[in-house]
């Protein structure tokens, strides 16, 4: 076992940059007042289990479809991009799910906005860079951040305003641009 804290912290950072939960309170406060409510627990256990079994599989599945990581890590830094350039310059391409709690649980909140293309290539990345166990701690830590969030949004968007929400948008906006261009550089080399 490689514990390493600078690592799972590096690790947590970087998961929790990308799945940007307190910028997508709006759209959770948006998909609660749609649906009537959300299943926190079970959208934060959904979210942690996929991301779990794509750290593991996620390199024999790109494999058996033909597509190698560092094709994969271009094509998900180039989502990450565009995920970072919707927050810094405030346009949605979110589309309406269904409005059911369970749907809305699971569609668009589990999948494509907590463990979407984004975290999904970050974990193929960070795979490359850190041992398995420091990245599993990464992901529960991160689980735990999205259940607080989850269960408590309703009360962040209280406390940290229209204007709150929007500086910390544009905040993580920026730092995922920074990782979207450093996962770019780095993988894109190897493609030609």
């Amino acid at each position: 076992m490689n514990f390493d804290i600078k690592e799972i912290i590096t690790a947590t950072m970087v998961l929790f940059a990308v799945i940007d939960i307190v910028g997508s309170i709006p759209i959770i406060i948006g998909l609660r007042e749609k649906a009537g409510s959300i299943h926190s627990g079970k959208a934060s256990i959904i979210a942690g289990l996929v991301m779990i079994v794509f750290l593991f599989l996620g390199e024999s599945i790109l494999h058996l479809i033909g597509i190698n990581v560092t094709e994969f890590a271009v094509a998900g830094a180039l989502i990450i991009f565009f995920i970072a350039l919707e927050m810094i310059l405030g346009v949605t391409l979110f589309k309406e799910g269904e409005n059911s709690p369970d749907m809305a649980s699971i569609f668009p909140l589990v999948f494509p906005l907590l463990a979407g293309p984004g975290s999904l290539t970050t974990l193929i990345s960070l795979r490359a860079e850190y041992p398995m166990e420091n990245i599993i701690i990464a992901i529960i830590l991160n689980v735990i951040i999205i259940y607080a969030v989850l269960k408590s949004s309703g009360r962040l968007q209280r406390f940290l305003g229209v204007n709150g929400i929007a500086v910390i948008k544009k905040i993580f906006g920026v730092i995922l641009l920074a990782i979207a261009v450093k996962l770019f550089t780095s993988n894109i080399q190897g493609l030609f």
